[in-house]
C-alpha cells in the first residue's frame, strides 16, 4: 500500500526498545529498522521509546551560522545534540516524552507521503483525546519545528497554560519499498524542554514563540508517559492488528 491502509496492510509489531545511552544511535535505530523493514529482515514496526536528553538538529539548521553555537547551548543545558535524517527544524526530547517510529514495507512508498501525515495525525489527537485532551492536527503559530501536520493541544479549565501548545511532531523518511512515519509525543516536564528550544533558536536567529512548547501534562494535570502509551495502542488497535504489544524483543 502507498498510504496507511490498515484495512489491507500486514498487523503492527510492537517494539518497545530501551535507550542505550548513545542518543545518536538511538535516532538512527530509526533508520535502520527501515532498512530491516525494506529488506524483507523485519515485520511492520511500531517502535516505542523514551530518550534520553537530545537536541535533534533537522538538516538544514547544520548550515546556519549560529548552528555550532546552538549545539554548545543544548550540551550546556544538558541535552545531547544530533542531526536527524527526517523531519525539518531543531526539536529537544528527554524521558518525559515518547518516541513513536512507525515502519511499513510499501511498493510505492511515496504515493501516499501526505496522506500518512494526514490519517496518522488524526489517530494521534483521537488518542489523546480519549485523555480528556482537546487535541487537533494543525500548525500553530511559532511553534518549534513547525509542521502542517502537528498534534497540537488547547486549554482547558485545568491547564496550567493559557494557549495552543505543541503535542506531538511528526515526519516521515521514505525509501523505495518502505516507509518510516516518525513522531515526538511531549507528555510530561515540558520545563527544561522550552529552555533549551529557547536557547537553540534564539543562536541559528530561528523565530519561536516559547509558549508553543508545553506538553499534554501542561493541558491535563497528571498525564503520564504510560497513559499516553496505552491511549496511543488502543488507538492504533482501533485500525489494525498488534502483535506482542508486551514484547521486547528487537524485530
Amino acid at each position: 500500500m502507498s498510504a496507511w491502509n490498515p484495512a489491507a496492510d500486514q498487523p503492527l509489531t510492537v517494539w518497545r526498545s530501551d535507550p542505550t545511552g548513545d542518543p545518536g544511535d538511538d535516532l538512527l535505530e530509526g533508520i535502520r529498522l527501515l532498512e530491516r523493514v525494506r529488506d524483507g529482515g523485519a515485520p511492520a514496526t511500531l517502535r516505542l521509546y523514551r530518550p534520553e536528553p537530545t537536541l535533534a538538529f533537522g538538516q538544514r539548521d547544520v548550515r546556519l551560522p549560529g548552528y555550532d553555537d546552538a549545539a554548545s547551548s543544548a550540551r550546556e543545558l544538558g541535552f545531547a545534540p544530533v542531526v536527524r535524517k527526517a523531519g525539518g527544524r531543531a526539536a529537544a526530547y528527554h524521558r518525559g516524552t515518547l518516541i513513536v517510529d512507525h515502519v511499513e514495507p510499501a511498493g510505492q512508498a511515496m504515493a501516499g507521503h501526505q496522506e500518512r501525515f494526514r490519517v496518522l495525525g488524526d489517530v494521534y489527537a483521537r488518542a489523546l483525546g480519549t485523555l480528556g485532551i482537546d487535541a487537533r492536527v494543525g500548525e500553530i503559530p511559532g511553534e518549534y519545528c513547525p509542521g502542517e501536520f502537528s498534534v497540537h493541544g488547547m486549554p482547558g479549565p485545568s491547564s496550567v497554560v493559557r494557549s495552543p501548545v505543541k503535542l506531538v511532531g511528526t515526519a516521515q523518511r521514505v525509501v523505495a519499498g518502505a516507509w518510516l512515519f516518525a513522531s515526538v509525543f511531549v507528555v510530561e516536564d515540558s520545563a527544561p524542554l522550552r529552555r533549551v528550544l529557547e536557547a537553540v533558536y534564539r543562536d541559528m536567529g530561528l523565530a519561536l514563540d516559547p509558549s508553543t512548547a508545553g506538553s499534554a501534562e501542561d493541558l491535563v494535570p497528571g498525564t503520564t508517559v504510560d497513559a499516553v502509551e496505552r491511549a496511543l495502542l488502543a488507538g492504533y488497535a482501533q485500525h489494525t492488528e498488534l502483535m506482542d504489544p508486551g514484547s521486547l524483543g528487537r524485530p
